[in-house]
Order: structure tokens, then sequence, then C-alpha cells
């Protein structure tokens, strides 16, 4: 019926069902697209059409839109429905949203949003908003086929049944014992290919890689990303099964993840979008810009201590720029690697040691051909051979320094627990600055009578 529309198109058929009450056209529309499109639509609604709306909506596709908004919409779409429906709506949700959503709100407003839900659902929620952000804990859902391994197959795929709407996912069977300890796991294939009469303890894979409630959620994305899971189950210390995290909340932690270390890196520490104010992102920028500020005076007063050799050797002032440029520029490239290695990677002394010497070896090429040529430029512009081995010889020098500043003080920060990503881009640039000013003047002050 809308498969050939525009989104545009299927907006306007959506408003023109809205207006003539045509509830059944309309969920028979919605039936056809998936819960991103629904939401993309619903923002774009006119206000006037977005409560008529989702009152025509059922609490099922109702649970699947509110999931793909924002928080701030989410709340909205919230406050538009009635108490006893909004409950039915909460219940559907996947618990890990739900309790982010309840995160930032009152007391008042988290305690009359959980009364009206389901008293089991409404403590699930409760339990994984006690578990402290950004941990395996946060990420689980409940919603996962169990089963014992005293089960035979057929018993098993006739639970999987029953339980497939409930389930988020059904790729995996979580077996557990009458304590409900973790002992093993099934696969859907596994199932699909052993005989009806197999008991499950004689198929199930009984070394089970698992998460505890409290491993944070970075880790959690390395092991699926290892593994190549759909789902991880999440435990407590005593191997009980909580939950699982799905692979769809995994790449929702990659992607913050990312925009965290992007934001660190560019030095804006808090999130910046489109839509931020100018006041509220030059409050979060200036912090770290000030202090580079003030940092970068230091500069300032390098170039002052040599000026009595800038004076005598004007043409080294031209140089300047490309020598403090290019070392800050390979140490940015140093520092991204690492914080992305940091992320990927076991971190050892061996592995530490290769890196290391690894990004030497780098800099000691790109410091030679870097080096080379710019002397060379420098010969045959100034005709000063001289000339040509400072500026060349600092070049050198500077992008190894650059190169291993970049390399070392995100490791040294990572040793220290803190976050590596804090050594942004900008400080790398300000310090390797420095250091390349020293180096450029005191090669230059040392050649200066040659240079004259």
């Amino acid at each position: 019926m809308i498969q050939n529309m525009t989104e545009n198109q299927i907006t306007l058929h959506i408003i023109k069902t809205l207006k003539e009450n045509k509830k059944k056209e309309f969920e028979t529309i919605l039936d056809e697209l998936q819960p991103y499109d629904v939401a993309q639509i619903y923002e774009n609604l006119p206000e006037k059409h977005k409560t008529r709306f989702l009152l025509f909506m059922n609490v099922d596709t109702l649970a699947d839109l509110i999931q793909e908004l924002s928080k701030e919409d989410q709340l909205e779409v919230l406050n538009k429905l009635e108490i006893e429906k909004t409950g039915e709506v909460l219940d559907l949700m996947d618990n890990d949203d739900l309790a982010l959503l309840l995160d930032d709100l009152s007391p008042e407003k988290i305690a009359s949003l959980l009364s009206g839900m389901n008293k089991s659902e409404s403590q699930i929620v409760q339990n994984i908003m006690n578990y402290p952000p950004e941990t395996a804990g946060r990420l689980m859902t409940n919603r996962f086929v169990w089963i014992r391994d005293y089960y035979t197959v057929l018993d098993a795929v006739g639970k999987l049944k029953s339980f497939a709407e409930f389930a988020e996912t059904i790729n995996y069977l979580y077996v557990i014992d009458q304590d409900r300890r973790l002992v093993g796991v099934v696969s859907y294939r596994d199932l699909l290919i052993a005989e009806p009469s197999e008991l499950i303890r004689n198929i199930m894979y009984e070394r089970v890689i698992s998460v505890n409630v409290m491993t944070d959620q970075e880790e959690v994305a390395r092991l699926v990303e290892r593994y190549d899971f759909m789902a991880i189950p999440v435990v407590n210390e005593e191997n009980v099964l909580m939950g699982i995290a799905t692979v769809d909340d995994i790449i929702d932690v990659v992607i913050q993840e990312a925009n965290e270390d992007f934001e660190k890196l560019s030095a804006t520490g808090k999130s910046i979008d489109f839509e931020t104010k100018a006041f509220v992102a030059a409050y979060r920028r200036l912090p770290w810009l000030i202090l580079l500020l003030f940092i970068g005076i230091i500069s300032g007063s390098i170039i002052s201590g040599y000026e009595k050799t800038l004076e005598k050797v004007v043409a080294l002032a031209f140089f300047m720029p490309m020598i403090a440029g290019m070392t800050g520029n390979t140490g940015t490239q140093s520092l991204a690697v690492v914080v992305r290695g940091l992320a990927s990677y076991d971190i050892d002394k061996k592995v530490v040691s290769r890196l290391i010497m690894r990004e030497l070896g780098v800099s000691l090429i790109i410091g030679l051909i870097c080096g080379i040529l710019i002397s060379l430029i420098a010969f045959f512009w100034q005709g000063s051979a001289i000339l040509g081995l400072v500026v060349g010889s600092s070049l050198f020098f500077t992008l190894i320094i650059g190169t291993l500043a970049g390399t070392i003080i995100p490791l040294i920060l990572f040793k220290l627990n803190i976050d590596p990503a804090v050594a942004s881009g900008p400080l790398i640039t300000t310090l390797n600055d420095i250091f390349s000013l020293v180096t450029y003047f005191g090669i230059a002050t040392l050649f200066i009578n040659h240079l004259m």
C-alpha cells in the first residue's frame, strides 16, 4: 500500500486518515512501517495532529515508538496519554530503556509513572536503576528465555514458542539450575539440528561467556565484538542469571563511548550538537580553552626569549608556524591511534612496549622524509645550507618528540586510571608547540653565527 510512497506522502496520508477518523486504515499503514519510521513521522507531524496520532495507536506500537524518541519527546508522549494507557506502555518497554528514561526525573515523577505499571515489571526496573550508570546491570533486560538442563529439545522449543513474543532475542536459550545459576547455553541453531527427544544437558555449551552486573559497559561491548554474540548473559557474584545485554544496546554503547571520546579529544568535554544553544556551547568549551590559553602564553614567552635570534635571522620566523603545526599534527595522530587501541586491546607491558617502539619507528621515518624535504626547500629558497640544516633537523627532532608525546601521555593517564581521552587534541597540540619552539630556537641559536 505504501511501499512506493515517500515519507512526506506517507505523512500526508496519515494526516488524512486522522482527519477522516479512519482508525483501521491508520493501523494498517503503521503495521507496514518500522518503529524508527513511525518516530520520524511523529516528530514531523504538525503539533495539532500529534495527540490524535497517539490516541489512534495501540499500546504495542506506542511502546516501540517511545523507544525510538529522544528523552524529551518520550516524556511529551507519556504526558499526552491516559494514566492507565501509560502504565501498559511502560510495561511493554525494554527495562533498560525505561530505566534510562526515568534516570533524570524527580522522585515524585518516577513514583507516579511506576505506580501505573505491573508490580513485577516495576520492581525489575527499580532494580536496574540501582546499578551504577554505564555498567552491565544498566544494560540488561529480563526479556529472555531460560530452560532447565533436564528439558528435552521438544520441551525447549515449546517454551521458546510460548515466550517468543516476550523475549527480546530468541537466538540463545540460557540453561539455569534450581538456584537460577547459569550452567549452560543453547543456540536456536542447536535446537533445530538436534533430535526432539535429546536432553538439553547433552547439547548445551557449559563454558558460558558472561559478564558481571558491575562490569563496565565498554568491556561488555568488547566481549560482544570479540565473540560476535547477539546477546551476552549478565550474572551476579553467585553466578545467578540476572538478565542479558543484547547487541542493539551494545551498538548504542559503542556510539555513546565514541561520542564521549570525540568530545574529550576536541576539548568540548560535554555533548554539543546542532540543537545546543550558543551560550551553553560556549560555557562547555570555555574551561578547556582558557586552560590552553594560559599554556599558550608559555609559547609566546619562549618566542620572546629568542627575540635576538629572530632579529638576526628573520627567515626563521617563516618556518616557525610550520614546525609547531607539524609537531601538533603528528602528536594528535598518535593520540587518536592510542585512544582507539586502548578501547580495543588488553593492555600489558608487552603491548605498550611494542606500541611505543612502533610509534618511534614511525616518527623516525616521517621525521627523516619531512626533514629532508623542508631542508631542500629552505636551501633553494634562501640559498643557505645552514638554514636548511637548522630547519630540517628541528623538524626531524620535533616530529619524534610530538609522536612520542601523543603516544606516551595517554598511556600514562591510562595507567593512572584516568580516561586517556582527556589528553585531548588541543592539549597535545599546545604542549607540542612548546616542545617544538624550544627545539627549533635552541638549534637555531647554536648555529646563529653561521646563519648570519
